[in-house]
């Protein structure tokens, strides 16, 4: 039986939705074939025959190649589907997809799900070891993988087909709706495996407006529009964001590396209304020379997430483009978590705001009992979204129905959450708990630094100490006690690092999470 708070957060989210335009009315006809569109496939095979109803000449996908409408769109997934069916790919099947973002991975994705099969999407920067392990560990039965990465992906012995390959599949295959499956395939997100393995997160494929519209009650994303998405879609993050783009009937920018300059232009080029972008992005379209050569006058929602948000970046964004910037927090296993508005970011720079509707936040003690307003703990979340268990098994800490989220934060006294860091980085140095995201903070704030990334090492004498990654803006000329005074004066002297490496880049991953266990011994 749903809970009260989930038929309220069902009901807000269709408000929501109906507001910006994902509902709207429809010829009885085209309602109708949504509807089977819909039933038959799940919503992730339908997620490309939805808005071909709606606004079948509309672009829906802009990528290197060129424009593509809903109707041409669905169509070329419809084929895809069908030649995938002609080789055995269907309920019992997994589809693994290794792509940049492109139509490509959005119409294996769509034709995969049409069979029936469930969809797994593969990180970019997997090694080959790294590949092979996750297409064993996931049941992976065929592979749609671009051409460049055809020598990670060649010792696979399961049938694989390129970007290049794509193409000809559809050309053989009808554009006829596919026949309806027998059962409706799983989607799965890897975890970012930043601080361990990678973990398959299945992802429901309920039709509810919990998740779309939660995030439509926060920012201001409207119908038939340009949306530019820039973090990857194997990433929930960027995922989440490009379905929503095509729900919406919004024309879907996509490019397959991000380029500062061609962004920009893409931005103005297709009056795109709406950014994307993880933080390490916001940074360098800020830094880049053809910023101001730019008309993006029509941007009116900067949506950032998938790694930290300092307070600084939060700042010059909002001074380089008005007051259109939000902060996403989510994580692979609870979807959207708290969403921050351009008012929570001028109220309080860098935080990650307050909780849709339908969705609980909690700061718990090691004691597992809530905190008090301001103090750090550990959070916890139950979400409609909320995943319910990994792949292989396990899941994650649960107090009283609230799942862990494995991050630490608090709550300032205007309820707008904060993430101080991963729950794993919190050091004890001299007896003193120390937050690295607060040093990181303080030191990305300094005009003479680019980045910077702050990890716990041992220590002999205090336990752990702090050591400091510095990426040094241009002009040079900042030394490692520049840096440790700069922290001692503004920060207490047991969080001041008693090391500091500089770096030319820190290590990420394609979402923008630094790696810190990849960052080198001094």
């Amino acid at each position: 039986m749903p809970t009260l708070s989930r038929v309220s957060a069902e009901l807000t989210g269709l408000r929501a939705a109906a507001r910006a335009g994902m509902i709207g009315p429809m010829p009885p006809a085209a309602l109708l074939r949504a509807a089977r569109a819909l039933r038959a496939y799940g919503p992730l095979g339908a997620v490309t025959s939805l808005p071909a109803q709606r606004f079948p000449d509309r672009v829906g996908l802009v990528d290197e190649r060129g424009p593509l409408t809903f109707a041409e769109l669905e169509r070329r997934c419809n084929a895809l589907a069908n030649a995938f069916r002609e080789r055995g790919v269907g309920p019992d099947s997994t589809v693994g997809i290794l792509c940049r973002n492109h139509r490509g991975l959005l119409e294996a994705m769509s034709a995969a799900a049409k069979t029936g099969a469930s969809v797994l999407f593969l990180n970019t920067d997997f090694a080959a070891p790294q590949l092979r392990d996750a297409v064993t560990r996931e049941g992976v039965t065929v592979l749609v993988h671009d051409e460049e990465f055809a020598a990670v992906a060649g010792g696979l012995d399961l049938p694989r087909h390129t970007d290049a390959d794509l193409d000809g599949l559809i050309a053989e295959g009808g554009t006829a709706p596919p026949p309806a499956p027998f059962r409706h395939g799983s989607m799965v997100i890897l975890t970012s495996g930043t601080s361990g393995r990678p973990k398959g997160a299945p992802r429901s494929q309920s039709p509810s407006m919990a998740l779309p519209g939660g995030i439509l009650s926060k920012v201001p994303f409207r119908g038939r529009e340009a949306m530019f998405v820039g973090p990857p879609l194997f990433h929930g993050f960027g995922l989440t964001c490009a379905v929503l783009a095509l729900g919406l009937g919004s024309t879907l920018v996509l490019r397959r590396r991000f380029d500062a300059a061609a962004v920009l232009a893409d931005l103005e080029e297709h009056r795109c209304t709406s950014l994307i972008a993880v933080p390490v992005m916001l940074n360098r379209l800020l830094a880049s020379p053809d910023l101001d050569a730019r008309d993006l006058s029509r941007l009116k929602v900067i949506l950032t997430g998938g790694a930290r948000l300092d307070p600084d970046l939060a700042r010059r964004t909002a001074e380089a483009f008005g007051p259109v910037l939000h902060n996403f927090y989510g994580s692979t296993e609870a979807s959207c978590i708290t969403i921050a508005t351009p008012e929570d970011l001028a109220a309080a720079p860098g935080c990650v705001g307050r909780p849709p509707a339908g969705t609980t936040v909690a700061i718990l003690g090691d004691d597992d009992r809530p905190v008090a307003p301001g103090a750090t703990g550990r959070i916890f979340v139950d979400s409609p979204a909320r995943f319910g268990g990994y792949t292989g098994g396990g899941g994650k800490e649960e107090v009283g129905g609230l799942m862990a989220v494995g991050d630490l934060g608090h709550v300032d006294e205007g309820g707008r959450l904060h993430v101080d860091g991963r729950a794993d980085d919190m050091i004890v140095s001299g007896g003193e708990n120390v937050h690295p995201g607060e040093v990181e903070d303080l030191l990305a704030a300094h005009p003479a630094i680019a980045e910077a990334a702050v990890v716990g090492v041992p220590d002999e004498e205090f336990g752990q100490r702090l050591r400091a990654f510095v990426v040094a803006a241009g002009g040079g000329g900042l030394g490692e006690d520049d840096v440790k005074k700069h922290v001692a004066a503004n920060l207490a002297r047991h969080k001041v690092p008693r090391e500091v490496v500089f770096l030319d880049a820190l290590p990420r991953n394609p979402a923008g999470k630094v790696l810190k266990h990849t960052l080198p011994e001094p």
